[in-house]
């Protein structure tokens, strides 16, 4: 026997991290039951290249730096004589994957007109590019997610000629802001910010206090790109800002008492003014910082968040920050409501992006950890793969994983089909639905969707970020960044906060359903999703009657009845719908495979009784059912397993 030292004795192989593209059962099947055949076959190559592109070693070295060179006010936003100057200084990790993410069109994929023949899958693709950079990008996809609701509220009024006029100068404004939120060029493009949380209200925008004031275009100034910066002038404060090294911002303001909320938008940045105190954001991009100032803001701090650090979140005092108004006077709400669907989607993405990365490095890592083993044959060393309990676990987190991907990917095939208006929707297929039904789908899902998968992904993310590494996990492992899992935990717990909370959007989806005039049309809606999805399987006799239940219960009730079980309500419809999509998902191809993780899910949220007959769907043992997990976790090739002949 030798001892160990810090040099000698044994040491543990690091997971060789595949690419997610290839290695992700789930993100393989959900691309082949939503992207048809023939689009797949177009797009495959560049999708798996991303795949490959940002597990370069590149990248995690710019994730090491904007972890530790995480943005500061300099000087605390003072000069050396006191004097407020607002200096925001970000590192350059911040700005290489910001820059990475530009130039990959990961905001732009939607947006690009040699995508328009993709129709409704060009959102799919776009998520689905989202998914796989989420985990590498330090967090970059979140101005990516605000950028990406902006760019869709200008392109939703420039379409619009009654908006805003076939010749205005607002429609230029708005021209030149949606062209460089689309743009692939770093030096060019902009991320925007989305400011309406307040010291008052947080999720409840009723309490803004922000108040914005119409005093004409004389005198405003111009922006960066020598256009003018609006008639409005805006003052007030906002308290929890993301994206403050933008480009823009949407936010929304008071304009007179009881004409509610307004939407605006602003440019960050103003020619600067010589008699005006300088106030400006570092950030390695095009400004030229001798010309251009901050446009009204300053920044008061920096947020000291437990996850997403690299974030510039700040609280920001505005004092005549001059805008344009988005839409109709007092009805902000609903302008704003057009970026919140699509940052809520990216939300559930994120924690799915983060949550299939973990899932990698943990099956990686499983190919490589030897383990001691009791069998009826004695005690022998085996691959943490070849251990039953451990796969049995990792093939129920895989059901979840792909469960919440499934909810996720169809919320975003439905949003897709609601931009790309007029309908050609027939009403035939899942991925077809009725024009009538389509808006009143996105309606209910956006809200359901956000707060169903970023709450169940908080406990996925612990089992597999951390608790299948063990201690390894638990560590902020920066010298490997490649399976630095405690970040991605870290990171992806706050899409349960950011965007609604569970308990705001509970409430919301419960209004939405009893609403005297959109209510029943919701309901109707997933009825038909439900209906359609199940078909005429054997699980319609379990689904269908578990909503219509959920649905009496809540036509019949008044909402001060319901309002203490929104939460509840809202998580078994959203497990009856993730049910039916797991049933056509099944049925879509005939796998045995996905048949048995769609029991699985039946069995666990309790459409199965737990008796005799459904207890038979696990009742495979010893081998065959560790094969028929390890094909969950590892797919139908399996792991690979070469390296095993050297133990």
């Amino acid at each position: 026997m030798q001892p160990s030292s810090s040099d000698t004795g044994f040491f543990q192989d690091l997971p060789e991290l595949p690419n997610q593209f290839y290695d992700d059962v789930s993100f393989q099947r959900v691309f082949k039951f939503l992207i048809p055949k023939d689009l797949r076959r177009q797009v495959e190559p560049e999708l798996a290249q991303l795949g490959e592109d940002v597990l370069a070693p590149h990248i995690f070295e710019l994730v090491t730096d904007a972890e530790r060179n995480l943005p500061y006010l300099r000087g605390n936003g003072r000069n050396a004589l006191g004097r407020p100057g607002s200096e925001l200084v970000t590192g350059e990790g911040w700005r290489g994957l910001q820059a990475f993410g530009m130039e990959r069109g990961i905001v732009a994929y939607n947006y690009m007109t040699e995508h328009e023949a993709y129709g409704a899958h060009a959102r799919v693709l776009q998520m689905l590019r989202f998914h796989l950079w989420e985990a590498s990008a330090a967090s970059t996809t979140c101005p990516g997610a605000m950028t990406d609701g902006a760019a869709r509220l200008m392109q939703r009024h420039l379409a619009n000629e009654s908006s805003l006029g076939k010749d205005s100068v607002q429609r230029q404004v708005f021209q030149n802001a949606f062209d460089r939120l689309t743009s692939r060029d770093p030096k060019r493009a902009w991320t925007s910010g989305q400011w309406m949380t307040e010291r008052s209200g947080g999720s409840d925008v009723s309490q803004t206090e922000t108040v914005a004031t119409f005093v004409g275009d004389d005198a405003g100034g111009l922006d960066s790109d020598n256009l003018p910066l609006g008639p409005w002038s805006i003052d007030g404060f906002k308290w929890f800002s993301s994206a403050t090294d933008a480009g823009m911002t949407i936010l929304l303001a008071r304009t007179q008492p009881g004409k509610g909320l307004s939407a605006f938008f602003a440019p960050m940045y103003r020619k600067r003014d010589s008699g005006v105190p300088s106030a400006k954001v570092m950030t390695g991009s095009n400004r030229n910082l001798n010309e251009a100032e901050l446009n009204g803001v300053r920044i008061q701090r920096l947020k000291d968040k437990s996850g997403t650090r690299p974030v510039p979140t700040a609280e920001l005092e505005l004092k005549g920050l001059r805008a344009w108004m988005i839409g109709e006077e007092g009805k902000g709400i609903r302008e704003i409501a057009t970026v919140l669907a699509i940052t809520r989607v990216h939300c559930s993405i994120a924690c799915l992006g983060l949550a299939g990365r973990a899932l990698g490095v943990t099956k990686a890592y499983s190919l490589k950890r030897v383990i001691s083993s009791e069998t009826s044959l004695g005690r022998s060393r085996i691959l943490l793969c070849r251990n039953p309990l451990h796969m049995q676990t990792l093939a129920d987190l895989t059901v979840d994983y792909h469960c919440l991907m499934l909810l996720t990917l169809y919320t975003t095939h439905v949003m897709g089909l609601e931009e790309r208006q007029p309908f050609t929707c027939t009403g035939r297929s899942l991925f077809d639905p009725p024009p009538e039904l389509v808006a009143p789908l996105l309606r209910v899902l956006s809200s359901l969707h956000k707060a169903y998968v970023c709450k169940q992904s908080v406990p996925l993310l612990h089992a597999v970020c951390m608790e299948a590494l063990g201690g390894i996990g638990y560590l902020m492992n920066t010298e490997t960044e490649a399976i630095n899992m405690a970040r991605l935990f870290r990171d992806g717990t706050v899409n349960a906060i950011w965007e609604g909370t569970t308990d705001v959007l509970s409430t919301d989806l419960l209004r939405t359903l009893m609403h005297h005039t959109v209510g029943k049309s919701s309901l109707n809606a997933l009825e038909w999703l439900l209906k359609t999805a199940v078909g005429q399987s054997t699980a319609a006799a379990l689904l269908l009657p578990a909503f219509a239940a959920l649905r009496a219960c809540i036509e019949k009730n008044p909402a001060e009845n319901l309002l203490a079980d929104a939460r509840e309500i809202l998580f078994r419809l959203a497990e009856i719908l993730i049910a039916a999509l797991m049933v056509a998902d099944a049925h879509s191809d005939k796998s045995s495979v996905a048949e048995a993780m769609m029991q699985r899910y039946l069995l666990k949220k309790g459409f199965l009784s737990r008796d005799a007959a459904a207890k038979a769907v696990l009742a495979t043992t010893g081998e065959a059912r560790l094969a028929l997990n390890t094909t969950i976790v590892y797919g139908p090739n399996g792991p690979n397993m070469q390296h095993a002949a050297r133990l």
